[in-house]
């Protein structure tokens, strides 16, 4: 008989519930510490249950240690967007919450959704992803402290001078980390020289890349697209033909391939030309964009996934 877990993480405490033919599996511990310590308890009572599926909901990191434990035990694990948890909830009409409630509500969302397990990020991108995220802060630290700067007194503005260059020599320092974790990889080191060999491609975007989306090459366009959040959706009602607009997904991705897509359309043959045309056809500039980023993440996966450098023929 199949059986399901969701589990609710935080930062201190992982929170169990579990379905097992429709009914709540009540021999499961209700609430482990979200530590080494808990999970070398929880792993050999969800190796003897052997569950279909385990859910958690991705929680700025504080699932990484479970999602990784779990995974490494051979269990099938996935981690998922905690809105399409909410958006499930809300469809079962339960909107009362705790812990104890969430736990049981991902357990059913992964009994009635199933959501299709995917690559967890390698150990190896664990420091990657945390520097890749870093640099994504410090940027935008900078960016609103240079704001301020015309907001304020000319004493005061003499401490955001001295905040933002010690922000930015800490922007150094992340970025010296970040080339030394990718040159000490072989893989990684392989995979960034494919990345930036696409005109428009540069060091941040390939890095980014490398660290926040392991799906890279495995997936087909449709899903990637669907996955980073650059594919439209429809909004079609009976007669009335909505606009499309692109939702969801993973935001520091959308933001690096933005960039990218705004350098390729003015030097990247492929992507220029693939804007023209777009343009030619009377789309608004932010939907022709949008169609680069997209185009520019296909070229990518594509590439990643046949191991072969940019080639400037059409995709």
């Amino acid at each position: 008989m199949e059986s399901f877990v969701g589990i609710d993480v935080s930062k201190a405490t992982l929170e169990l519930g579990g379905l097992c033919g429709g009914q709540p599996i009540t021999d499961l511990p209700l609430v482990l510490a979200n530590t080494h310590e808990g999970l070398s308890e929880l792993v050999p009572l969800l190796v003897a249950l052997a569950p279909t599926l385990i859910v958690l909901e991705a929680t700025g990191g504080y699932e990484r240690l479970a999602a990784a434990t779990l995974a490494l035990a051979g269990l099938p694990v996935v981690v998922v967007n905690p809105r399409q948890v909410r958006e499930f909830g809300k469809a079962m009409g339960r909107m009362a919450k705790t812990d104890r409630l969430d736990a049981g509500l991902i357990a059913l969302f992964a009994e009635r959704i199933r959501p299709e397990l995917r690559a967890l990020p390698r150990f190896e991108t664990d420091d990657l992803s945390e520097c890749v995220l870093r640099r994504r802060q410090l940027v935008d630290m900078i960016t609103a402290e240079t704001n301020r700067r015309s907001l304020v007194s000319r004493a005061l503005q003499r401490r955001l001078d001295v905040h933002v260059a010690w922000l930015k020599r800490e922007l150094e320092h992340v970025e010296t980390e970040l080339q030394r974790c990718i040159e000490a990889s072989p893989l990684w080191r392989t995979r960034d020289e494919l990345l930036q060999s696409v005109p428009a491609v540069g060091q941040r975007t390939s890095h980014t890349l490398i660290a926040l989306l392991p799906e890279l090459g495995t997936l087909n366009r449709q899903r990637i697209s669907a996955l980073v959040g650059v594919a439209p959706f429809n909004d079609d009602s009976g007669r009335h033909r909505g606009v499309r607009h692109i939702k969801g997904g993973r935001a520091t991705l959308r933001n690096a391939l933005y960039m990218a897509a705004l350098v390729g359309i003015r030097y990247n043959p492929v992507l220029k030309a693939f804007y023209d045309r777009l343009r030619g056809k009377g789309k608004p500039p932010k939907v022709a964009i949008v169609a680069c980023m997209r185009k520019l993440l296909t070229i990518l996966n594509a590439m990643a996934r046949a191991n072969h450098a940019w080639d400037p023929a059409p995709t």
